[in-house]
């Protein structure tokens, strides 16, 4: 869902007025409403702490932020929200922003993004896909548990979706994955995951 206040917002007006605020994030000075459901809220944090757990067993020297805004530096007026994102701890001195705020500027502090999809759809698989590549973001999961997407996305009849976006030469190729269907991961390649292990009750 869209809110459109009497003017567009800057990046600094939406950190003053709504960066404490998980409901919101900004997309070219508009303020988008990311109100989310408890299974929602319930998927997210399933995908974070399987993940957390791929990182524990790796040892990796990344984390997952309970709360962060991307900022992509071509866009003045846009802070991205992801569900779930990972972040390398070796990057994050080179943060312009972070020591004040929990905003990432470069996309190379970011090892992946996951969005759950919600009402605003079109968000995760059109523009969020653009901005997240051309952070140079090794991987984008898009996870459409209730298969909400348009029929261009994830194909007719609409059913649960798991899309992982894998960057290759600065474009995401996409692979989708369906209920029962094992999923890969290049990034986290002894990942045991299905969709249906991510269902809500």
């Amino acid at each position: 869902m869209t809110y459109t206040p009497s003017k567009l917002l800057s990046f600094s007006e939406f950190i003053t007025q709504y960066g404490d605020n998980t409901r919101y994030e900004l997309i070219d000075g508009e303020l988008r409403d990311r109100s989310h459901t408890g299974p929602h809220e319930a998927v997210a944090g399933s995908i974070a702490g399987r993940i957390y757990v791929e990182i524990f067993r790796a040892n990796l020297n990344w984390l997952i932020p309970k709360n962060c805004l991307i900022k992509p530096l071509n866009a003045e007026a846009t802070a991205l929200r992801p569900d779930v994102v990972i972040l390398d701890k070796n990057e994050l001195f080179q943060e312009p922003l972070w020591q004040k705020e929990p905003v990432i500027c470069n996309g190379k502090t970011i090892k992946l993004v996951a969005e759950v999809v919600s009402s605003n759809w079109q968000d995760d698989y059109a523009r969020k896909v653009e901005e997240y590549a051309f952070l140079n973001i090794l991987e984008y999961w898009i996870v459409d548990f209730r298969g909400l997407g348009g029929l261009q996305f994830i194909g007719n009849p609409k059913q649960p979706t798991f899309t992982i976006c894998q960057l290759v030469n600065g474009v995401y190729q996409q692979q989708q994955y369906r209920l029962g269907e094992a999923i890969y991961s290049r990034l986290f390649p002894n990942l045991q995951l299905k969709l249906d292990d991510l269902m809500p009750t």
